[in-house]
């Protein structure tokens, strides 16, 4: 029973500190000088960051911000090394057991063959084409006609 009554002793305390702690945040707050202190400590702030990262890039040194930047992008680019690596590990898998198939050499081989074959039928067919017709004979030759003039259409006369 000691213990409940220290226990919601305690509880009270605590309970009335935080209010206590919170009505007086309030009441700084709502004070406009305070409010006023505030802000300029964190306009202050800023212009010393400016200041500083002005500094930097004058002395040629990397600023916070800069740093925080380049860490991001080479996680980034750890991150796509790693999916890299692992892509190739599952290619060197795959090709690993399609090396272990029988019979492999066979079909491999019979496909060059197949090729060897394609090759030299559009060879022979590149060349077909690229023959010349024989010439015509004389006798079957056309003659060019000069182009006529072209025709009117007849109209009627009126009577």
């Amino acid at each position: 029973m000691a213990d409940d009554a220290q226990g919601g002793l305690r509880d009270r305390i605590a309970r009335q500190g935080e209010d206590a702690l919170g009505k007086l945040a309030q009441d700084l707050l709502e004070n406009p000088l305070v409010n006023t202190a505030i802000a300029r400590a964190f306009d202050a702030r800023e212009r010393a960051t400016q200041a500083q990262e002005a500094a930097l890039g004058a002395l040629n040194l990397p600023s916070a911000a800069d740093v925080e930047r380049l860490t991001r992008r080479l996680r980034s680019v750890s991150q796509r090394m790693e999916g890299i690596e692992e892509a190739v590990d599952r290619l060197d898998q795959r090709l690993a057991s399609m090396a272990a198939q029988p019979g492999l050499d066979e079909r491999l081989g019979a496909l060059e063959g197949q090729l060897t074959k394609l090759a030299l039928e559009i060879g022979h067919l590149a060349t077909a084409l690229d023959a010349v017709p024989a010439p015509m004979p004389r006798e079957q030759e056309r003659l060019e006609v000069d182009a006529a003039p072209p025709r009117r259409r007849a109209t009627k006369k009126k009577s």
